[in-house]
């Protein structure tokens, strides 16, 4: 059965190259189907049709073409070729793209590109060339996700956290702490007093959806709280400016922040349905910071009060990040504005054993009990612009850094090695018994 290649394109208006590859398919000169787009959402929408295409040839100049759209055509098995000039400044292959063409390729030029990146179609349509997942580089630093719901005091705990793994480094070594607002309402620039909001998560995410900024210039997109001994990056001016946020690119800006600092502390927020739970990709892309930082998160500090509402509040969060998959043993409970009394400690700690025994069954069990926080003056000191007082950054930072050097490093979904079948297994329920 012939095979031909199956091409998708999509350039600027009157693009000499666009016009020629359609001429050598139309005459046979090119054993390919070219397939011609007028945007990026055009291709989108051919991709998720199910059919098979061998590679995507797509000028670099036209408006759309970033980290998500390079991204899409991969997982769909279908190389990305850029057609750019030679001192183009962006590092199309750092996004993801298969290969690089200048614009005046010639015919023997596009089929030996084409034979080294992707592979042809059959006349059936069946899929010949499967896609490679593109594992991500494992980042220097670790990053610590701290939630709660609203009124917990999660976003002062985010500080303290920050301003207590930066004082706890080791002798003679300073560590670089950044403390990053991923939440939808950010509050951090507030705490801080920032009288700039910009630049902020917005600005970083934007410059990794169409290029791989340098460290140095991450870095510039953060502030300096010299008073605590960390950078901090601002987050959303609005919260309905997560609309902004590509997913990939989010990804991509969190790696970046993993090798910027020594440790990312993300305050984040509690919500984390996505399309599998809500059968919306919109409600995932609204969660999509929280979701990205749990991936990367070596612990994650889910905080609560001590009142009867605020075990439960408590309760209902752990309950949700470990139906969404976070380890328990990566779990931190703390109960903040803690009462002094022991009694009293010890009953919500109980409080909220029970319930999370009823929420989570067997996963409750090694979880690690509740941290409490005493009460301290915070506000005065987020007011006068000081550092958090004594002992809640130093009791923190110690539980933290027990909990990262107990967790075994994870491996990510993409890199498990595939499981054989075992004759027989497939066709039947997980219940149902074989006769």
């Amino acid at each position: 059965m012939r095979e031909r290649y199956v091409l998708l394109g999509l350039a600027r208006a009157r693009a000499d190259w666009f016009r020629t590859v359609g001429q050598w398919a139309t005459s046979a000169a090119l054993p390919a189907e070219f397939v011609r787009c007028v945007s990026a959402d055009e291709v989108r929408a051919r991709l998720a049709t199910g059919r098979t295409f061998s590679a995507l040839l797509v000028d670099a100049a036209v408006p759309g073409l970033d980290r998500d759209l390079v991204a899409t055509a991969a997982a769909s098995g279908c190389a990305v070729l850029v057609v750019d000039t030679v001192e183009a400044h962006r590092d199309w292959r750092g996004l993801g793209a298969d290969a690089v063409l200048a614009p005046m390729f010639s015919r023997d030029e596009l089929l030996e590109v084409l034979a080294a990146t992707s592979r042809p179609v059959s006349a059936a349509g069946t899929q010949v060339r499967a896609a490679t997942p593109v594992l991500p580089a494992h980042p220097t630093g670790c990053l610590v996700a701290v939630t709660g719901t609203g009124g917990t005091g999660a976003s002062t705990v985010a500080i303290a956290l920050a301003q207590g793994l930066a004082a706890e480094a080791s002798p003679g070594r300073r560590r670089d702490v950044l403390l990053a607002d991923l939440c939808r309402a950010a509050d951090l620039a507030m705490l801080h007093d920032a009288r700039a909001l910009v630049p902020g998560i917005q600005e970083v995410v934007e410059a990794h959806r169409t290029g791989v900024p340098e460290p140095a210039d991450v870095r510039a997109q953060t502030f300096e709280v010299p008073v605590r001994g960390y950078r901090l990056l601002l987050g959303l001016r609005r919260a309905r400016h997560w609309v902004t946020l590509r997913p990939r690119a989010l990804e991509a800006a969190l790696d970046s922040l993993t090798r910027l600092a020594d440790v990312v502390v993300a305050d984040i927020e509690p919500d984390v349905e996505g399309e599998a739970e809500t059968g919306s990709v919109d409600v995932e892309d609204r969660h999509a910071m929280s979701r990205a930082a749990l991936e990367r998160a070596g612990v994650v500090v889910v905080v609560g009060e001590g009142s009867m509402k605020g075990c439960f509040a408590l309760v209902r969060v752990l309950a949700d990040l470990l139906d969404h998959g976070v380890a328990a043993d990566r779990l931190l409970p703390v109960l903040n504005r803690a009462p002094r009394n022991p009694r009293q400690r010890a009953e919500a700690t109980t409080a909220v054993a029970t319930l999370l025994e009823a929420a989570a069954g067997e996963a409750a069990t090694t979880l690690a009990p509740p941290l409490h926080l005493p009460v301290r003056r915070v506000d005065q000191a987020l007011r006068d612009g000081v550092p958090l007082p004594q002992p809640l950054p130093g009791t923190l930072a110690r539980a933290v850094d027990a909990m990262l050097d107990r967790a075994a490093p994870s491996t990510p979904t993409s890199a498990r090695e595939p499981e054989p079948v075992v004759p027989g297994r497939l066709g039947l329920f997980p219940d149902e018994s074989r006769p």
